[in-house]
């Protein structure tokens, strides 16, 4: 068997070349979604948070009772958690979107973290649960 060299002008080598660069359009468009997603995840979130404290507002000024003053204390403690890691993790996909877009641009590779976003936020999220039922248990 012989080996066979490449002919310059295959049209197959033309197309890899195209789709080559298109892989790199497609993944900007990935990472795109990708940091989209997270403003949506984030934004519902914070405006969870905000719900939630105007939710035991309204409890609370319907029956001012102890019981009512402490759980609307709680929402609020809650719902402010909620809204800090919601701009935290914005900030963080943002400057995650930022370095790999950079990467990109640079004809680099995007490196595969391994702690990224997602498990930085469900890790503070099970911490602000956590730290919720703790209060709850406790009173």
């Amino acid at each position: 068997m012989s080996e066979e060299t490449p002919n310059p002008i295959d049209p197959a080598t033309s197309l890899a070349a195209h789709r080559t660069s298109l892989a790199g359009f497609r993944t900007q468009l990935a990472l795109d979604r990708t940091t989209l997603a997270w403003i949506r995840t984030t934004l519902t979130m914070a405006s969870f948070g905000f719900g939630l404290v105007a939710f035991f507002r309204s409890l609370r000024e319907m029956n001012p009772g102890e019981e009512a003053i402490r759980l609307h204390r709680g929402a609020i403690h809650f719902g402010l958690a909620l809204i800090v890691l919601g701009l935290v993790a914005t900030v963080l996909a943002g400057v995650s979107h930022w370095f790999t877009l950079r990467r990109l641009r640079r004809g680099q590779r995007p490196i595969m973290r391994q702690w990224p976003v997602s498990i930085t936020v469900a890790m503070l999220f099970a911490v602000i649960c956590l730290a919720g039922l703790w209060a709850l248990y406790e009173r």
